[in-house]
Formats: C-alpha cells, structure tokens, sequence
C-alpha cells in the first residue's frame, strides 16, 4: 500500500502542510514514521480522512492554489473507492473539498492498477457547464 509524506498528504488535502502537521499531531490522523524518520500516512488512512473532511465541510481552504493546473479541469487527489463490476467500474476521488466519480472500463481500472489510497488525478471535459448562484 502506498504511504504518503505529510507534504504529499497536505497537497492532497488541499490544506497547507502546517495543517496537516497539526492535524497529525492532534491525532485526526494516523501516522508512522519510516528509516529516515519521516511521517507518512498510509493511503487508506488518508482516503478515509479525505472523506471525513469533505462531508464535515472542512476540506481543501485552497490554501495551494497552484496544486491545480491552469486549464481548471484536473484534480489531483485520492481514490477513495473502487467498485468493479463484470465490464464497468466507478472509481471515486476525493480532490480537496470536491468528490468526483467516474465511471469507466473495468479494464482500464485493472490496467491503470487502480486502488483505495492511490494518488490520482481526476480529468474532466465538458461540452456544457452549468453555474448556479448561491
């Protein structure tokens, strides 16, 4: 399973990596530490985190703004799920505050060795946007 430094886990979160730190700290989240003595987080430790920040509506503060490419439409963050099905699979990414879900080829999925706690970055297209004011 892939680990994440608290840097790596911070971009991820959408957070700074002082904030992450802090929330190690205070235990949100569990880590350990490697031979060269750094912290990490395992992926399924921090895609459950993901999720429990974004349905408590502390995810992502945009504090990195520069985690995001300037074409606005890739988000970098973490499969929190994967559910595969005889031909399709629904993959889920949680990219800061916004959980994305895609549905694909089971194949894909299998080539691309997709798993809970893997880095990942969700690409979107659209022929249409539709924008609702709050």
């Amino acid at each position: 399973m892939q680990s994440y430094t608290i840097g790596q886990a911070a971009r991820l979160l959408g957070v700074s990596p002082d904030t992450a730190r802090r929330w190690a700290d205070a235990g949100r989240v569990a880590t350990h530490r490697d031979d060269a003595g750094r912290r990490l987080i395992e992926g399924r430790d921090l895609a459950a985190f993901s999720v429990e920040l974004a349905q408590n509506g502390a995810g992502g503060t945009g504090e990195d703004e520069d985690s995001y490419t300037s074409a606005r439409n890739a988000f970098p963050g973490i499969v929190t799920a994967v559910k595969l099905g005889d031909v399709a699979a629904q993959v889920e990414i949680q990219a800061g505050p916004h959980r994305l879900v895609s549905l694909l080829t089971r194949e894909a999925v299998e080539e691309l060795g997709l798993e809970v706690g893997m880095e990942a970055t969700a690409r979107v297209k659209s022929t249409s946007v539709h924008i609702d004011r709050v």
